[in-house]
């Protein structure tokens, strides 16, 4: 599939065309006085902090309990 020029009106008329075939290659849509707009599809973005769980045995007052140690041992420096 070779990359399509449609004119500005074609582009309104047959947008759904349009949009399917941006996901396979490049569309370019060309308006009247010669401005070019290139059409690609938005894909998602994930978050950093989209991670999978850890599983562990450690309770939640394990967790505090070390985060309170490092932040003594934190503070004394």
């Amino acid at each position: 599939m070779t990359m399509k020029v449609y004119r500005c009106s074609q582009g309104c008329e047959n947008l759904s065309e349009v949009l399917n075939r941006a996901r396979q290659k490049q569309v370019l849509i060309r308006r009247r006085g010669g401005e070019v707009f290139r059409v690609i599809p938005e894909h998602p973005r994930k978050s950093p902090f989209d991670v999978p769980g850890v599983k562990t045995k450690a309770k939640t007052s394990d967790t505090l309990s070390a985060i309170r140690e490092v932040r003594q041992r934190d503070a004394k420096r």
